[in-house]
């Protein structure tokens, strides 16, 4: 159950994105199938002779786990969405049925071991603690080995085998008095099957996302790289200074004029993804010495796979958390840092406090600059808590995004920008119309309106999945 509840979450990312409303959706819908499965196995157990139903209760567990990869990926397509209830759907598809089932076991074999009603309360807690230390031990294999070793597909399809090869084993058993039906053995068989028939939508897996690239049709040499649900970033093979993207032009503009034109810079990068900023750099300033704290190792070696990404000179990257990496960082050694690290929607939420705004000043030069990029929607209520967190630390904060986001009428992109000196917005201006960005810059007033009446984010109270709005139309 421990297994197929951790993959599952990486069954239904590609559709409904990673957040912590998948992730409560998961971990309560498996809840739910343990609560049931455990009462109805508990009173078929007390209606049938439970070395029937074990070996039965297995074996349909077993076919069900195989079956559960190709309905989600069937019904996922038709269910893409952000909305709470919607994962909360998909991930029933994914769990409740299997791990029903398997709850189901559990009553059974207390049933079969209770033969001494004086030693109930050693059976049954001989047997919770057997089922627990599987539990820790299904826990720490599956994140630690399996994950990292196997894509979901291949451990959905082994836990499922082995499940019904176990319930086949007891089914010809001594003593069982249950034959499987051939029909059942065949059903399993048969999702197996569906599962290398039914596309996938990841062309890599990797720890954290189901990840592709894509061709852009208008553009020979351009490559989007899309994880779970969301266009994260666009790379021309051919041209490392051609940027798609507005809110990457805006924080490339906020490069551009943050020191002398052509001079090289030292850049601190919070999230990789297509690494398309540090190529940026490396073409327009040579020289510059980037450093990229991305967590997911598997996104940089679909990088160097299928975006071209050879020995960019001065790069430095570092696989694991920014939050963990920040602290290796000298006190006034960068010139720029680039907060562009991304769960769904979502930027993750102790990348957003005000300690960590903290940590990045203490980086800093005292005329450094720090842009990050956020995504909200009416009412604005992140970005809002996340201008307010950024202005309790920063002197000078700004925003770059379209005019009707500005006025609180838009959503989407928004990205800030602060430091501890004055920043040169008009610098800024300039290079975003050299551009011809529509985007517009929302000086000292337009971020203290925003910042009114937020709630400053910190470490201790930072529920950015609460407050950030989703698209009401995808």
């Amino acid at each position: 159950m421990l297994v197929l509840e951790i993959v599952s979450l990486r069954l239904v990312a590609p559709y409904v994105g990673i957040t912590l409303q998948t992730n409560s959706a998961v971990i309560g819908v498996a809840l739910a199938a343990i609560a049931a499965g455990a009462w109805t196995g508990g009173r078929l157990a007390d209606d049938a002779n439970p070395r029937r139903l074990v070996p039965a209760t297995l074996v349909v567990a077993g076919v069900l786990t195989m079956l559960t990869l190709p309905l989600v990926r069937v019904l996922g397509p038709q269910m893409q969405s952000s909305d709470p209830l919607t994962a909360t759907s998909l991930a029933f598809v994914g769990v409740f049925a299997p791990a029903a089932c398997l709850a189901a076991v559990t009553p059974m074999v207390v049933k079969l071991q209770l033969r001494d009603l004086g030693r109930t309360g050693t059976i049954v807690g001989r047997l919770s603690g057997i089922g627990t230390l599987g539990a820790i031990l299904a826990t720490f294999v599956t994140g630690f080995v399996l994950v990292a070793a196997l894509p979901s597909s291949v451990i959905v399809i082994g836990l499922g085998l082995l499940t019904l090869v176990i319930g086949l084993a007891l089914a010809v058993a001594p003593g069982s008095a249950w034959q499987p039906p051939v029909g059942l053995v065949l059903l399993g068989v048969l999702g197996t099957g569906l599962t290398w028939i039914v596309p996938s939508p990841c062309q890599s897996e990797t720890a954290y996302h189901c990840a592709r690239v894509v061709a852009d049709p208008a553009r020979t040499s351009g490559r989007y790289l899309v994880l779970d649900t969301l266009l994260h970033s666009y790379v021309d093979l051919s041209d490392p200074a051609y940027l798609q993207f507005p809110y990457v032009q805006a924080i490339a503009s906020v490069a551009d004029v943050a020191r002398p034109s052509g001079q090289p810079i030292r850049a601190l990068h919070i999230g990789g993804g297509g690494l398309t900023l540090p190529r940026y750099l490396a073409a327009t300033r040579p020289g510059t010495q980037d450093r990229v704290l991305e967590i997911d190792g598997g996104i940089i070696a679909l990088d160097r796979a299928r975006l071209g990404l050879g020995d960019l000179p001065g790069l430095t990257i570092d696989v694991g958390d920014a939050r963990v990496g920040l602290r290796s960082e000298a006190t006034g050694g960068r010139d720029l840092i680039v907060g562009d690290a991304f769960g769904g929607l979502a930027v993750p939420w102790h990348l957003t406090t005000r300690e960590v705004v903290q940590e990045l000043r203490r980086i800093l030069r005292p005329d450094g600059i720090y842009a990050v990029n956020v995504i909200d929607f009416p009412p604005d209520r992140f970005v809002r808590a996340e201008v307010a967190t950024i202005a309790s630390v920063f002197p000078e904060v700004a925003i770059v995004a379209d005019r009707s986001s500005l006025d609180g009428g838009g959503g989407g992109n928004f990205v800030i920008v602060a430091s501890a000196s004055p920043l040169p917005l008009a610098a800024l201006r300039d290079r975003l119309d050299q551009r011809g960005s529509s985007l517009e810059v929302g000086a000292a007033d337009v971020a203290a309106r925003f910042a009114a009446g937020a709630t400053v984010l910190t470490d201790d109270d930072a529920p950015v999945d609460q407050l950030l709005s989703r698209p009401s139309a995808r």
